[in-house]
């Protein structure tokens, strides 16, 4: 997700649990493909599950892409859990709400082959702390904390390996974790704790990865992070938010034009700068890159479990 993040939206990435939710409630009356008309058109829009539909780049969205001649209905979700198996259910045609890394586990556990179509942006990760105001302070043997959950301790390991804090066993992967680490070459140790604790704990450690969603509650926001991940990085690049659709789909005009519409469109990108706080880095990498490094990602996971 966002969107770290998971906006995952970038905000509400973070949460990896995948099973399967009751949807059909959510979505009587919303069944993708339930017109003869043209998909696309104002009698058969093309229907596009997301979480935070509030967040103003959608309307922005929606904007430009009646403008380009494509009707778009934005279907809003509650949980994480729920656009996928709407999609894969035909419920909705697309849905923009997760990163890489978040498709591919819940690939994996639901044995489906969605696939991304398009990117939108990707979100920074943080390492905090409250004790000291540089990387050279934290001491040797420190403590540092990151999330303990699939989605983001990868993540937050690689912030920590770019910092030179700790040193992995062998190369990086997306489904690294504390095991992986060399504590004999590191600087500091490593503690797992919930998203929602690695903050809180901030008054007792010497630093931890905090996601964006927990800042806030953390009073971290506005406040310089000591290191941060790269966009660039890759490490960074299974946390890529996405367009998905299913795999019969992926090479539909109509919906990569909107997904051209979304990188492209100045409104849009304005209004996704302003619901991230200027945080988001826009990417425009290519479906078929995408589409390796889920697969890359998938098979990761696959033969770590």
């Amino acid at each position: 997700m966002k969107g770290s993040t998971l906006r995952i939206s970038k905000k509400k990435l973070f949460a990896l649990t995948v099973a399967i939710p009751l949807v059909g409630a959510l979505l009587t009356g919303c069944a993708s493909g339930s017109s003869d008309a043209a998909k696309g058109s104002e009698s058969n829009p093309v229907k596009i599950g997301v979480v935070g539909k509030s967040d103003p780049q959608w309307a922005a969205f929606e904007k430009a892409a009646s403008s380009e001649g494509i009707h778009v209905d934005i279907v809003d979700f509650t949980e994480y859990t729920q656009p996928n198996p709407a999609l894969a259910e035909k419920e909705l045609d697309l849905n923009e709400f997760q990163h890489i890394i978040y498709l591919a586990n819940s690939n994996v556990k639901n044995n489906q082959d969605l696939t991304p179509i398009g990117a939108t942006a990707i979100y920074p990760l943080g390492l905090y702390s409250k004790t000291h105001e540089s990387i050279d302070q934290i001491p040797e043997g420190g403590t540092v904390a990151v999330p303990n959950d699939e989605t983001n301790r990868a993540r937050a390991l690689g912030v920590l390996v770019d910092a030179g804090l700790i040193k992995l066993k062998g190369e990086w992967t997306a489904v690294a974790d504390s095991r992986d680490v060399d504590e004999g070459a590191s600087k500091v140790k490593v503690k797992e704790l919930s998203a929602d604790q690695t903050a809180n704990g901030l008054q007792d450690l010497d630093g931890a990865v905090v996601n964006n969603d927990f800042l806030k509650n953390a009073d971290l926001v506005g406040k310089e992070p000591l290191a941060q991940s790269k966009p660039d990085a890759e490490s960074a690049k299974p946390y890529i938010n996405i367009f998905v659709s299913r795999a019969e789909d992926k090479d539909n005009e109509t919906y990569l034009k909107l997904v051209k519409i979304f990188q492209q469109n100045a409104d849009v990108q304005a209004a996704l700068q302003e619901s991230s706080g200027n945080t988001a880095t826009p990417l425009t990498t290519s479906a078929s890159e995408l589409q390796d490094l889920l697969e890359t990602t998938q098979d990761q996971i696959q033969n770590k479990a």
